[in-house]
């Protein structure tokens, strides 16, 4: 009996083991690949290295960092969000409104323009779980319909008028490095606690991995989705008052390009899309393998439609991994 239990015992601490060494596993292949392309992309584009060329790169990874966060948050659940770009919109409108008409302190602008973006993701959670579509379907949906909504209530107007204390953010930076990039890092480090040691953050995985199993051991599923649709809300708008601060102005047309990183960082990165299994450091480090693609490509002066090409066949990429590892996930008898 003794052996038997004991045999049993070394079997779940396996389980236990599986997910954190391909975690790992995946981390490490990451920042040898990054290291790899760093190196070719400098030795093949000298201003690479330059203290501008640093802070453009480093406050535009600050923003698709958070953006793939946002998708990941969703994923972890099994699910999607198509109108991350749309509920980032909103926020970047939301915030120029209260700053520019209303003249509301910064602080306040910034909090309303994120309450905004976490009441569309919390719309997103309950019309998937009252209805029962899957998340596709209704974000997609969604996306069309706040998009419409704020061309609509704002007139497809700009406010470029915003206090320059505000636009001061998207210009701060420390040496070469942008400053938004500890925005990024509090974001991060907040998404590894909720994961890593809340309850909540639990429950997301385990409705993800298995959502019947998560329900019969008392696993409120539909509110864990909820929370996470409001939780990938928050980013968007995170990213949406970024984006603003660093053009200085609140465009009705930003927030349309974001779809494809926000999928590339999280898969990269080591998240599942069947669920189950994220990976904050993967998506930073999936953020920037794309954020290093982009810029050198882009100074080695190659075409946009080379760029968009190779971002697509990172996407394929990163869906085989994808497959890999949930194959890989399965066979280990992780998702029972």
């Amino acid at each position: 009996m003794l052996e038997a239990l004991s045999s049993s015992q070394r079997l779940k601490t396996r389980f236990e083991l599986l997910p954190v060494l391909v975690r790992a596993a995946n981390v490490a292949g990451l920042a040898i690949v990054i290291l790899l392309l760093v190196t070719i992309v400098a030795s093949l584009a000298p201003g690479f290295l330059s203290p501008f060329n640093l802070f453009t790169l480093t406050r535009n990874l600050a923003i698709d960092t958070v953006i793939g966060f946002s998708m990941m948050v969703v994923l972890a659940t099994g699910g999607m969000n198509l109108a991350i770009g749309s509920i980032g919109v909103c926020a970047i409108m939301a915030t120029g409104y209260l700053l520019e008409v209303l003249g509301l302190p910064i602080v306040v602008s910034i909090a309303g323009g994120l309450a905004v973006a976490a009441i569309l993701g919390w719309l997103n959670g309950i019309l998937i779980v009252r209805t029962g579509i899957h998340s596709f379907v209704i974000t997609l949906a969604t996306a069309s319909l706040y998009f419409g909504a704020m061309l609509i209530l704002t007139k497809a107007e700009a406010f470029r008028e915003l206090p320059a204390a505000f636009n001061a953010l998207g210009k701060a930076r420390f040496g070469p490095y942008s400053a938004l990039l500890t925005v990024t890092f509090a974001v991060g480090a907040a998404l590894l606690v909720l994961f890593k040691y809340s309850l909540v953050g639990r429950q997301i995985l385990a409705a993800g991995a298995n959502p019947v199993a998560a329900k019969l051991s008392g696993t409120p599923v539909e509110r864990v989705i909820v929370v996470a649709h409001v939780l990938s809300g928050l980013c968007a708008g995170i990213a949406g008052v970024m984006v603003a601060a660093r053009l200085a102005a609140a465009l009705p047309s930003v927030g349309q390009d974001w779809l494809l990183p926000s999928f590339l960082a999280p898969l990269l990165g080591g998240t599942l899309l069947s669920g189950g299994l994220v990976s904050v450091v993967g998506t930073l480090l999936g953020a920037v393998l794309v954020t290093v693609l982009q810029n050198g490509l882009v100074l080695l002066k190659v075409g946009s439609f080379w760029i968009q090409f190779f971002l697509g066949l990172t996407l394929l990429v990163a869906v085989g991994l994808d497959r890999w590892r949930s194959v890989y996930v399965q066979r280990a008898g992780l998702k029972r």
